[in-house]
């Protein structure tokens, strides 16, 4: 799904979000893209993070924060404002 809540009203959104998880807790799997992080931290068991065309990480479900995908996007770690190499 392409930004699946991209331009709907909050209403829409729930109901998209209910829809999604009642459909993963049946075993489907979602492939979804959003730029919207929160959305991607509250929704997703993985996440995958490109930065420049490729893969720059993978995330665990316990590993999901905001920080970490802004990291593994920018390639620059904010707490000491490092790069960091994928």
């Amino acid at each position: 799904l392409d930004e699946p809540t991209r331009g709907v009203d909050v209403g829409a959104k729930s109901e998209i979000y209910r829809i999604m998880n009642q459909m993963a807790r049946k075993g489907v799997a979602i492939l979804m893209i959003s730029s919207e992080l929160p959305e991607v931290v509250g929704m997703s068991d993985r996440v995958y993070v490109m930065r420049e065309g490729s893969i720059a990480g993978e995330l665990h479900r316990a590993d999901i924060t905001q920080e970490n995908i802004m990291t593994l996007a920018t390639g620059v770690n904010d707490s000491h404002h490092q790069a960091v190499k994928s």
